[in-house]
């Protein structure tokens, strides 16, 4: 069989397994779907830490600049975590992504373990949909410095520490002045991010194919500080004025802390992430059986 994907990389999640071994379950899932690849004519190389964190030392093992740099393909085995990182690394390159889901919930790894075999084959031959995400470039500026910069799919978070009060925000979109906030923290979510933390936090879905992001406050002390649906080409602009223990995320991985008088400057990345799907995919069916929708109740 010919694939329409010459060099595929596979990335896996290695840090637990399904027998609660460390790397068992994961090594075994991940050699079996190269066996898979190989049998449809694919060149297979590990990501490097997938490689060494699971001792599958067989297959030729690259890095993730060397992965953008000269693999069609990236195969993602894991969660919507491990996409999540991945993705914003790969971006850059350009690489598409298929995630086959060994996490929960999976919003962008929508592919179960169950099912590969039969899934993968015409989408290696050409038959899928694709599905473009933009990236958040976020920077935290302190002084008139950078002082900490990175990128997000999901969504940029403001937010107090575990055991100190309100924190208080001051809020500007597109340069103007929008209010000065008292919450928890604050939310800046793309459409990836509007099923994550930002739903749970009273944010709206937002359909990927919308160029916004959604504002959500996080327990805000005045409860008419509702969320809001912007355009995702202005800046937001969110400057620590009081609290203690601040601190921005970045996709829940990068952690800053923050001072008062700290800027988080908040724009839409020229990178986005390529994810393919299997041809007939579309997002409300992710939504129904994500969520449950359509399931009855007594």
């Amino acid at each position: 069989m010919t694939s329409n994907f010459r060099h595929v990389a596979l990335i896996g999640k290695y840090q637990t397994s399904a027998a609660g071994a460390p790397g068992d379950g994961s090594r075994r899932a991940l050699e079996d779907i190269a066996h898979f690849l190989e049998r449809q004519g694919c060149e297979v190389v590990l990501e490097a830490e997938t490689a060494s964190n699971t001792g599958l030392t067989h297959y030729p093992s690259l890095n993730v600049d060397q992965i953008g740099a000269r693999c069609d393909l990236g195969l993602v085995v894991g969660g919507d975590g491990t996409m999540l990182g991945i993705g914003r690394r790969l971006a850059r390159f350009g690489t598409p992504l298929i995630g086959i889901n060994q996490g929960r919930l999976g919003f962008i790894t929508d592919i179960p373990f169950d099912t590969y075999q039969t899934t993968l084959p015409p989408m290696l031959r050409g038959a899928y949909e694709e599905d473009q995400r933009p990236l958040m470039h976020a920077t935290v500026v302190r002084d008139e410095r950078v002082v900490f910069e990175a990128l997000a799919m999901n969504d940029v978070v403001v937010n107090r520490g575990a055991t100190s009060g309100m924190v208080e925000l001051r809020v500007e979109v597109g340069g103007q002045f929008v209010a000065n906030q008292r919450a928890d923290g604050l939310i800046i979510a793309s459409p990836t991010g509007s099923t994550a933390y930002s739903l749970s936090a009273g944010g709206p879905m937002l359909h990927p194919s919308i160029p916004g992001w959604v504002l959500v406050p996080i327990a805000p002390h005045t409860l008419s500080n509702r969320p809001i649906v912007l355009s995702d080409a202005t800046e937001v602009a969110v400057e620590v004025v009081s609290g203690r223990d601040v601190s921005a995320n970045f996709d829940m991985q990068s952690l800053a802390s923050l001072l008062h008088g700290d800027r988080i400057l908040v724009k839409r990345s020229e990178h986005r992430v390529r994810f393919l799907h299997p041809q007939g995919w579309n997002y409300f069916a992710t939504l129904r059986k994500k969520l449950r929708w359509n399931e009855g109740g007594s």
